[in-house]
């Protein structure tokens, strides 16, 4: 008998419980703001955090496989511009031209993967009241945000000032030791560029609105950034960047019936590459 096994049988000891799950710390039910509708289908007994991000901000979060955000437009018009990286191999990263390629699309909606350069699926759409996410319109840039709108700096304007969308990724992704050689093509979600006859992008204003929401579940380990600023090809003639609503949970791995396996045979694949890593 092991030393370990003479200790679980001693009739004086008492083995304490496994410890419950420790709840979050200062984690306001800031998700109870966003319209009822919004939160359909979320389990709200497991969320693991919520947030307002205010219109022209950023952020960033280290997401682990099996939990979701679900991003609720709390005003028309909002955008939220955001990019992956694998937290296992920040190498690994979202790859749009792979993802759109794959699955034979122009935008993004239920059903779809967000595809990495190694063939692995980094998150999946699992629930859009909207239809359409932007993959091809990039990032608001300073030089086209201060033809657009103008200049407003800290310095004068504190929190009022302009932001651009990269920017603001580059500043959460240098938390993460990624600099801008590593920054890559975004997904815009709520917004919606569309391709007319000549091949030019039309951005459809208000695409958006308020409550609309886009669900994406994490099939991997990821560093998720994110900016609230403008869209790039957004026709407003004023800088007005829109607040969103974030509440994340934890949903579990993608099932065997999972609608984003089903929805074509390279998505099944995508998702197979990615369970591979967590055998």
């Amino acid at each position: 008998m092991t030393t370990q096994d003479t200790f679980l049988n001693d009739p004086l000891t008492v083995v304490p419980p496994n410890p419950p799950q420790a709840a979050p710390v200062d984690a306001p039910a800031l998700w109870q703001r966003f319209p009822a509708a919004a939160l359909e289908g979320v389990d709200t007994a497991r969320t693991m955090w919520s947030e307002v991000v205010p219109g022209g901000s950023h952020w960033s979060w280290r997401m682990p496989r099996g939990s979701a955000i679900r991003f609720v437009a709390l005003e028309a018009g909002a955008n939220v511009s955001l990019v992956l990286y694998s937290a296992l191999e920040k190498l690994e990263r979202y790859n749009m031209p792979d993802s759109v390629k794959a699955q034979h699309t122009a935008h993004y909606t239920r059903g779809h993967v967000l595809m990495s350069d190694m063939g692995r699926s980094m998150a999946s759409f699992t629930a859009d009241s909207l239809g359409w996410h932007d993959p091809f319109g990039a990032l608001l840039d300073n030089e086209l945000m201060q033809q657009k709108y103008g200049e407003k700096r800290y310095e004068h304007a504190r929190n009022a000032m302009h932001r651009s969308g990269k920017d603001g990724l580059l500043i959460e992704i240098g938390k993460y030791g990624l600099t801008k050689r590593d920054l890559i093509a975004p997904v815009n979600l709520f917004s919606k560029v569309s391709v007319d006859a000549q091949g030019r992008f039309g951005f459809v204003p208000d695409h958006a609105q308020a409550g609309d929401f886009v669900e994406l579940r994490f099939d991997m380990d990821v560093i998720l950034a994110m900016s609230t600023a403008p869209h790039g090809l957004d026709t407003a003639p004023a800088y007005s960047p829109k607040k969103v609503g974030l509440l994340a949970w934890r949903c579990g791995a993608a099932p065997a019936n999972d609608v984003c396996r089903a929805f074509r045979p390279e998505n099944a694949r995508a998702l197979h590459n990615t369970d591979m890593l967590y055998l």
